[in-house]
């Protein structure tokens, strides 16, 4: 099973999974670092069943949400049929649906070490933004809980910090940040006693 069998395969139960591993609060603090407005578009890469969603959409920004889900995005729907500037795309991480320099914001929550190649992904997203454009993402800090890649098919044990500011600077972004986000991803092995408690980054650059 691959990561996208994976999420297709548990998105009626993700929103109960996702609250286990890391609490709203995360989203709330990657929301304040782009210093957003009202009105302006948003994409949500990896948008999963809409967590970064759920608050674009509630300080009244227009969204564009890209997973690789269908199954995944359906559930978004139908969590925010009632919300209008909502635009769902299925995408790939390395050949985004989205026009260059279209967008204000760019975020991505705990979808990094699901990509295949993470620097790849990251100029993708600097290229869908326009400039002066924000790009936030949260991921985990580099781990060795081998059962988040054997249970939830992680493709990466997490990440330096060093390695995520490198690729921030090199697709062009400035005033890059990567800092710790004061939050943990906790998961709790199926097949065993293992528990990972991982750190969570904060990363931020403009265009």
């Amino acid at each position: 099973m691959n990561s996208k069998e994976y999420f297709s395969e548990v998105a009626g139960q993700w929103d109960t999974m996702r609250a286990n591993f890391f609490s709203e609060s995360l989203r709330e603090k990657s929301l304040s670092l782009a210093n957003m407005v009202r009105g302006k578009t948003a994409a949500d890469i990896g948008a999963g069943t809409g967590f970064m969603t759920e608050g674009l959409l509630r300080q009244g920004l227009q969204v564009i949400a890209v997973d690789q889900s269908d199954e995944m995005l359906d559930v978004l729907k139908k969590k925010f049929a009632g919300y209008e500037g909502l635009d769902c795309r299925i995408g790939e991480s390395e050949h985004l649906p989205i026009a260059e320099s279209s967008v204000e914001y760019v975020f991505a929550n705990m979808y990094l070490h699901h990509v295949e190649s993470p620097q790849t992904t990251i100029t993708e997203m600097v290229r869908i933004l326009r400039t002066g454009g924000k790009l936030v993402i949260t991921d985990l800090d580099e781990h060795n809980f081998m059962f988040l890649r054997t249970e939830h098919h992680d493709r990466w044990m997490g990440f330096r910090r060093s390695s995520v500011e490198e690729w921030l600077l090199g697709a062009g972004m400035k005033n890059v940040q990567v800092a710790c986000a004061s939050e943990n991803c906790c998961a709790q092995s199926a097949c065993g006693g293992d528990q990972a408690k991982i750190s969570i980054f904060v990363a931020s650059g403009e265009k």
